[in-house]
């Protein structure tokens, strides 16, 4: 249970900025009055991104310089100190390649007040978040302006910054127990969150499970949230992890209105589908914003559950932008998360791959062009130590290239507990192999070459499995097994990934370029693929076994490993999501709970998804 602490704990870490607070007496008596701004609270980002993706282990949202080797535009925010005079100052910040003993602090940046540096350079001191000591600052108005600058373009990361009064004072606290806390009295943040609904259905997760859920529920006449911690929808398919659309929407079968809604979201209907760019994500939301019946609740995170005996009675969710905390009540609850958090939360039973098992990893994908005139790059020392042949060629014709699909890592690693560690592991392979390209072996090629994207939000493939009431198995696919209840065809290969073995070698511990395995059968059809169809995502993997009114769709639904190779993709998850918005449709009608859909409402289920085709 310890990684769900840290959970409630963003809650409490809310972006803001709040003048002098007393600590209550059960605090640390060293812990005084202070002065707090977090980072996602400054006004202008400036080139700065806001990534959240981590406040499961590191208990906040943060500010990162991702420039590519380029430093960023400052970010900015006006503050009014309660006081004039001396005060010590602290970043919450870390070095984020010393886990690894790796020189050169790539992550540096400056703190300035009112144009003036003090006197410290922050990201250059820590192998763990950690609050930086920045020296005294003389304030001589109470109005000033703070900025962030960037030194490097290589992902220095600023949480937040604490002012505390007078050359002598005591730092901020940094125990886990003790800091959130301390965090939300100095953010004078409300003791109860806003309170919102009650909806008939909250769909926690904006991809595309969460948006066919979300979507098909909205169109017959449900109530629903649609929660994301995103500014887009898309999840692995928006322009900010670039996974192309796969999975297929057959034209015939048993349920030719299923798709209807998938159809309508897709921004590529082709079965090799090309990347997301910012207009999909913009089709995403006017799909959904156009449903009265949706409230969209985009870059909020939910971290806590409220429990009504064995039900959801609710979901907390936190605003990363503005620190508002929000209690959303229903009667059901979607997991579409991908990580199976609000499941999780609930007590939901789930089982996860161990290290032991070889996880599949997460990915980070970049691109590079081709210009008419040298580009530089600088050394980095403190990436991966790879040579030219390290790494298969991302060459793609005269234009450029990109690093696809197979530049994952965290095969050995928690998928959930570990993922900030891939994610910089991802980081500091791409910007080693650039590098190797532009420095090394392959400079006098690469001359004119500019590094032009590196995805900083990671596409992972697995994580918690919630367990239904049955659990979908790699057999029953080989088998094609008949369920009554199964809806969803799955178009995908028995597909899992491991480190590829020519480049494994590099960096056995933790290796950074995955080969796809497909699971043989002993049948000539011996797994699902394109063109050949079959109905067996059955309805019964699709709602939890023991938390009663809760549904999942997408990636963490009930399978064994193997078949999570199969129903991880896209359009495959968004299927999934009708079928779970038409079933929450009919607990509304029916005044029933997801088991009982299977168990009393089946024919009325399926015959929701027949008729007319989706197209």
């Amino acid at each position: 249970m310890r990684r769900f602490a840290v959970i409630v704990m963003a809650a409490q870490c809310a972006a803001g900025v709040m003048a002098m607070a007393q600590e209550p007496a059960s605090l640390d008596a060293t812990v005084v009055t202070g002065f707090l701004v977090e980072a996602e609270s400054f006004n202008d980002h400036g080139g700065w991104v806001l990534d959240t993706q981590f406040i499961e282990i590191m208990g906040s949202p943060y500010l990162m310089a991702h420039g590519l080797g380029r430093p960023v535009a400052d970010a900015t925010k006006t503050v009014t100190f309660p006081a004039t005079g001396k005060w010590r100052v602290w970043v919450r910040t870390m070095d984020w390649v010393a886990r690894w003993e790796a020189p050169g602090e790539p992550g540096r940046f400056q703190l300035l007040v009112e144009g003036t540096p003090v006197e410290e350079t922050f990201g250059t001191k820590g192998a763990e978040w950690h609050w930086q000591d920045g020296g005294v600052v003389e304030i001589d108005k109470p109005t000033v302006t703070l900025t962030l600058r960037d030194l490097t373009g290589f992902n220095g990361r600023c949480d937040a910054i604490y002012f505390a009064r007078g050359a002598d004072a005591a730092p901020p606290p940094e125990q886990a127990d003790i800091l959130p806390r301390w965090r939300r009295l100095l953010l004078d943040l409300p003791e109860e969150p806003e309170t919102l609904g009650p909806f008939d259905l909250v769909v926690v997760g904006g991809g595309y499970a969460g948006m066919s859920t979300a979507v098909s529920a909205a169109r017959v006449g449900i109530k629903v949230a649609l929660v994301q911690n995103r500014p887009v929808l898309g999840g692995n398919a928006s322009s900010e992890i670039l996974v192309p659309l796969r999975g297929q929407i057959p034209a015939e079968g048993p349920y030719p209105r299923l798709g209807r809604v998938v159809s309508d979201l897709q921004y590529d209907a082709r079965d090799d589908a090309r990347i997301a760019t910012p207009a999909d994500d913009a089709h995403h939301e006017r799909i959904v914003r156009a449903e009265k019946n949706i409230t969209l609740l985009l870059n909020h995170h939910a971290y806590a559950v409220e429990m009504d005996g064995p039900r959801i009675g609710a979901v907390l969710a936190l605003d990363t932008r503005t620190s508002a905390r929000k209690r959303i009540a229903a009667r059901l609850f979607a997991d579409c998360t991908g990580h199976g958090t609000i499941g999780a939360l609930a007590g939901a039973d789930y089982k996860m791959a161990t290290p032991e098992d070889v996880v599949m990893g997460m990915t980070n994908k970049w691109d590079w062009e081709m210009t008419d005139s040298p580009q530089p790059f600088p050394d980095t020392a403190w990436a991966l130590d790879l040579q030219m042949g390290d790494f298969p060629s991302t060459r793609r014709g005269a234009a450029g290239g990109h690093g696809s699909w197979n530049w994952e890592s965290g095969y050995y690693r928690h998928p959930i507990d570990d993922l900030e560690y891939i994610r910089d592991w991802n980081l500091r392979a791409i910007f080693g192999a650039w590098n190797a390209k532009k420095n090394r072996g392959g400079a006098r090629e690469h001359a004119n070459a500019r590094l032009t994207r590196v995805v900083y939000v990671g596409g992972p493939r697995e994580s918690r499995r919630l367990m239904g009431d049955l659990v979908l198995s790699e057999d029953h696919m080989l088998e094609r097994v008949e369920f009554d209840d199964g809806f969803v065809p799955v178009t995908w290969y028995l597909d899992r990934h491991y480190p590829h073995p020519r480049y494994a070698d590099t960096y056995p511990a933790d290796p950074f370029i995955a080969a796809a395995h497909h699971k043989p059968g002993t049948r000539r059809a011996d797994r699902p693929r394109h063109g050949a169809p079959w109905w067996g995502v059955p309805y019964r993997s699709l709602y939890s076994r023991n938390v009663p009114n809760l549904f999942m769709a997408g990636r963490n639904i009930s399978t064994t490993l193997w078949a999570l190779g199969a129903v991880r993709v896209m359009r495959t998850g968004g299927l999934m999501g009708e079928v779970v918005g038409g079933a929450a449709s009919i607990c509304i009608e029916q005044d029933c709970l997801p088991r009982d859909v299977y168990q009393q409402h089946l024919p009325l289920l399926q015959r929701r998804f027949q008729g007319e085709p989706a197209r």
